[in-house]
């Protein structure tokens, strides 16, 4: 590496000393150098700065881990997506449609919907469908496809068209990252297009999060906070 490329380096390390993230554009822009040259710096050097969905962040930074396991996320900041989801099941009216997205923060949700109302729920999730199909008068719709472990989610190139099909009442979504700027993110690529799907087709978008999301940048954006009608969040 040459002493440029390591300034530039350096420069990138301070600007992002106190965590968060930079739009490769911005890291370029700082430099004063191209988007190309940036990768090349990045490249070259020892890993310090990783670039994960066009978002420049440092490698030790642990909020910005690479991976999504469920199981471990699962008893984490349980009590405070129990909370959260009393407060989105209290949303539910008789007929609704609703969709429920992957991860672990709606298994509340999708556990204690009401036995008294007449519900359908649609899902890509099998850890939520399963929740689901314990709860007598709810209609389920699972949507197949490829089965992601990670997330115990499916995924397939005409899951979009099948949700934006139905006539969707709420659409309960989950972020694995919520940032004032950068908006909604997630870790995994095929979660896009569902989540995309479910906010384009929805009567009202319902964002639930816990604080540990906040101000935090995955490597799949999804939507920005402007395309959600309300966030549940402590």
């Amino acid at each position: 590496m040459n002493q440029r490329s390591a300034a530039r380096l350096a420069r990138l390390q301070r600007a992002l000393a106190e965590g968060g993230s930079l739009r490769l554009a911005e890291a370029a822009a700082l430099c004063e150098v191209s988007e190309m040259t940036i990768r090349r710096d990045l490249a070259a050097g020892q890993g310090e700065l990783l670039l994960i969905g066009g978002y420049l962040m440092r490698g030790d930074d642990p909020r910005h881990a690479p991976v999504y396991d469920l199981a471990a996320q699962r008893d984490r900041h349980a009590e405070a997506k129990r909370r959260l989801c009393e407060r989105a099941l209290a949303t539910l009216e008789e007929g609704d449609t609703l969709f429920i997205d992957c991860g672990t923060t709606l298994m509340p949700l999708a556990m204690g919907l009401p036995e008294d109302l007449s519900l359908t729920v649609v899902t890509y999730a099998l850890n939520v469908a399963e929740a689901v199909s314990a709860r007598p008068g709810v209609r389920l719709w699972l949507l197949g496809g490829a089965y992601h472990d990670s997330s115990r989610s499916f995924a397939s190139d005409e899951m979009a068209a099948a949700i934006r099909a139905f006539g969707l009442n709420k659409a309960f979504l989950s972020a694995a990252g919520v940032h004032p700027r950068h908006g909604l993110s997630c870790f995994h690529f095929h979660e896009v297009a569902p989540k995309q799907a479910a906010i384009a087709t929805a009567e009202r978008r319902l964002l639930v999060a816990d604080a540990s999301k906040q101000g935090l940048v995955r490597p799949a954006r999804f939507a920005s906070l402007a395309d959600i009608d309300e966030v549940i969040a402590e």
